[in-house]
């Protein structure tokens, strides 16, 4: 006797969730968050809004590094483009904050794109190599110009003339609140774009390069113009998470765009797994909230335990380099895989052989 799910038009076979499980996942899921931000307290919404922006960050640099198989360490470089080209709009020329967005993106995408043109006789380490030195000049560029000498005041957003802090709905309200709707509007975006990009033959040819690269050439794919629209397509990407980032914290340093930035990006990207839009938003969930965890642990044990309060900074550090060889070595495919273990496992249960 046949059992199973089975399609019979192109549009349900085609279809982003094909079957009812798959779209009440992302129904229970949309309804959390919308019900989350009138339940959760000021600490839980800004770590809401932390994840949403390391996720948009994220999915950027998988479509590089994930889905071209193309290795950037200049995350923090091209989130400072992003970063930096809304605040100085924003601060010295008056735009408003929804204008400075696009055009911060569009801007971080032509330095990406820059950046990328090496791609094509670069790969592997080399490539990495050079992306950090991308890093670099852009950390250089910053400090040694008038803005690197001290911190960017961001404007507070305003709407309707009054600012996000002042704007309440009875008990609700304050800039967390407020832009917790702003960033997921973003993240639910970009989500959509990458899914959907995907399923094009641009995406495809993104996939081709990373799967082997001299046959995807064999097959008419033009390597050099598919390697600069991945990296200006991340780029953009990751330009809209250092925008957003820029207006929600409202203050710009160059300090929050080192090297360390690139590479906690590249550990939420392994962690979450590669090549997977759902992957980055786990491993997004999984980076930000490892850190709050520990430093609430360190301080419940500030008054009992001072000597092992004083040793979490230093735990955080080990478990942040433990965690990413432990799924290097037992789960490559990071928790994206784990969750498909999972839901294969209760689709055939009880008959899992």
């Amino acid at each position: 006797m046949e059992s199973g799910i089975f399609h019979t038009r192109y549009e349900s076979d085609m279809a982003l969730r094909r079957t009812p499980l798959m779209r009440w996942r992302i129904y229970l899921a949309v309804a959390f968050l919308l019900i989350f931000p009138f339940v959760g307290n000021s600490y839980t919404l800004t770590l809401a809004d932390q994840i949403g922006i390391a996720a948009i960050g994220a999915i950027g640099l998988n479509i590089l590094t994930g889905f071209t198989g193309q290795i950037s360490l200049g995350q923090g470089g091209f989130m400072a483009i992003g970063a930096y080209t809304s605040g100085v709009l924003t601060t010295h020329m008056g735009l408003p904050w929804w204008l400075t967005i696009p055009i911060a993106c569009i801007m971080t995408a032509l330095v990406g794109g820059i950046f990328g043109i090496p791609s094509l006789r670069l790969k592997g380490l080399y490539l990495a190599i050079a992306t950090l030195a991308a890093q670099q000049i852009i950390q250089w560029a910053i400090v040694r110009s008038a803005l690197g000498t001290d911190a960017l005041v961001v404007p507070p957003i305003k709407v309707l003339g009054t600012t996000l802090n002042k704007l309440r709905i009875g008990p609700f309200g304050g800039v967390d609140f407020w832009f917790y709707w702003i960033i997921y509007l973003f993240l639910a975006l970009t989500i959509l774009f990458t899914v959907n990009l995907f399923r094009t033959k641009v995406g495809r040819a993104f996939i081709a390069i990373r799967d082997q690269d001299i046959a995807a050439e064999v097959m008419g794919v033009n390597l050099f113009r598919y390697k600069l629209l991945s990296f200006a397509t991340s780029s953009f990407i990751v330009g809209l998470a250092g925008a957003l980032l820029a207006q929600y914290r409202g203050i710009v340093n160059y300090e929050r765009f080192t090297i360390d930035a690139s590479i906690f990006y590249l550990a939420v990207i392994i962690i979450g797994g590669l090549g997977s839009v759902s992957g980055s938003v786990y491993g997004a969930i999984f980076m930000t909230l490892l850190p709050a965890i520990l430093s609430n642990l360190g301080r419940s044990l500030g008054s009992t335990a001072p000597a092992i309060a004083r040793l979490v900074p230093f735990v955080q550090q080990g478990v942040f380099g433990l965690t990413i060889v432990l799924f290097l070595v037992f789960e490559p495919e990071g928790l994206a895989k784990i969750w498909r273990n999972i839901k294969d496992y209760f689709r055939l249960w009880p008959f899992s052989y």
